[in-house]
């Protein structure tokens, strides 16, 4: 599957996953060094089709393609000018993640073997005008330390070596804060030990 099938896939599986509605979100990759396939402003990812993906230098400029390019693309630039081990960005808003978000409450809590591990803790970004410089500045903190970044009132944003990377830690990260959710109502998620945490320590170590 080529680079542009794969983000049509995984913009319609961002969509069928609820993690987000409507026209949100965005989704792109990187096609080499000076292009990126991107997903278009105001187009339900239900919908989308081969045709409709963007291609798109790192300024911004659409090199091919007929629709507008998101705004939050500022974002997406960013974090590959930070990251050159980056190849693929996708910036959501799923309903657990969100609210959250909205709530302005961090999923940093090490309560997960697994995601600690693998994720380590999931920052959570100060609020930033969407579509503007402010959202670049308010995860350049944890652009270098992290590939999952909430947004404070916004969402999230995954980021990896290709875009089942950035699919699959965005999937994980909405599975955390619906178990989080649930567990809040059982008197909360109760927190790994110093003890626990340095054995997992030498498990990343291996």
């Amino acid at each position: 599957m080529n680079l542009k099938s794969q983000l049509v896939n995984y913009a319609r599986l961002c969509y069928r996953n609820r993690f987000i509605s409507a026209t949100d979100g965005n989704l792109s990759v990187r096609f080499d060094e000076k292009y990126f396939y991107s997903t278009p402003s105001n187009l339900c990812k239900a919908h989308i089709k081969v045709t409709d993906v963007l291609r798109v230098d790192l300024k911004g400029n659409v090199i091919e393609g007929k629709l507008k390019l998101s705004t939050e693309f500022k974002m997406h630039k960013f974090i590959y000018e930070s990251r050159p081990d980056v190849n693929a960005v996708i910036h959501t808003h799923p309903v657990f993640v969100s609210a959250f978000a909205c709530a302005r409450i961090p999923l940093d809590k090490i309560i997960f073997p697994e995601i600690y591990v693998k994720i380590g803790k999931i920052p959570l970004a100060k609020y930033a005008t969407p579509s503007t410089r402010e959202v670049p500045k308010s995860i350049a903190g944890y652009v270098n330390k992290h590939n999952v970044i909430m947004l404070e009132n916004h969402g999230m944003v995954a980021f990896g070596r290709d875009l089942e990377e950035a699919y699959l830690l965005t999937e994980k990260l909405e599975k955390i804060a619906e178990i989080s959710l649930y567990a809040h109502f059982l008197g909360g998620g109760k927190e790994l030990t110093k003890s626990q945490i340095r054995k997992l320590d030498l498990l990343k170590k291996n």
